[in-house]
């Protein structure tokens, strides 16, 4: 199968390994030339994309974009929220070959609620760029689009104990993390792509959602630092989080790291 990944960085990076170690052809972007020896060095075929210089004029377009979107799936992982770019290239894409795309969002689409949210229960923020984003790939009609929320991103470089440092205050104390280790969004993906749920929407976070004040004093504990200083004035608390059910019952989806207060080693 040949997956072409949209963003090569934190994520985008490491799960064209993954990808590659299980057989697959791999076509990864950067928009930097000097980021393509990264991608050359882990087997995956490079291209230059920038998708907010994308045009109506193919002619006048730098990018071989129809050869990278030559592929079985698409993956779009980049941070961009710029809707005019992915309306360009949704064109491009409706001139491939491409008949499956999973789009890599955020569970920040949902408003701001004192509840738990699902998929189905139409707490998204219309408001959002990002959700209008979703929405002109999932309404088109041309391919199909499984859109994965992330929540909050941690793991190896992006250690939580690190998040509050230099005296930087803890709002909201009491109120519950919403967070996914790096591995389980790639075994997330890889559980869509292999049992090929397309059309669909999943949320990707950790079962458990312990408070700020119990995880952030935990992950700074895990480094050998005191705990980060809390806001105890913060007021109005909404406690919102985010629910995993769909990703564990209709994918059977395993969590590596179900329970974020376990994650790390105590020093």
């Amino acid at each position: 199968m040949t997956v072409s990944i949209l963003g090569s960085g934190w994520l985008g990076l490491p799960l064209a390994k993954d990808l590659i170690k299980q057989g697959h052809n791999v076509k990864l972007s950067t928009r930097s030339q000097g980021r393509l020896p990264d991608l050359v060095n882990i087997s995956a075929s490079p291209y230059i994309v920038d998708i907010e210089a994308l045009t109506d004029d193919i002619e006048a377009l730098t990018d071989d974009i129809q050869a990278f979107l030559s592929a079985d799936i698409l993956i779009i992982n980049i941070t961009s929220k710029d809707i005019n770019a992915y309306r360009q290239l949704i064109k491009q894409v409706e001139k491939s070959t491409l008949k499956q795309v999973l789009f890599i969002s955020s569970t920040s689409v949902y408003k701001t609620v004192d509840s738990v949210v699902t998929e189905d229960d139409g707490m998204e923020n219309p408001a959002s760029v990002l959700y209008q984003i979703e929405q002109l790939f999932c309404l088109n009609k041309h391919f199909q689009t499984t859109i994965l929320r992330l929540s909050g991103l941690i793991g190896y470089s992006r250690h939580p104990g690190r998040f509050f440092k230099n005296s930087k205050i803890v709002q909201q104390p009491d109120s519950a993390v919403n967070l996914i280790h790096r591995d389980d969004c790639i075994g997330i993906i890889n559980s869509i792509i292999e049992q090929a749920e397309w059309g669909e929407v999943f949320n990707a976070c950790a079962t458990m959602h312990p408070t700020k004040r119990e995880f952030y004093t935990y992950a700074r504990v895990s480094l050998g630092l005191i705990a980060p200083e809390f806001n105890e004035k913060t007021a109005n608390v909404m406690n919102k989080i985010v629910c995993n059910d769909k990703v564990i019952n209709k994918l059977g989806y395993n969590f590596s790291y179900p329970d974020l207060m376990t994650m790390y080693t105590l020093s």
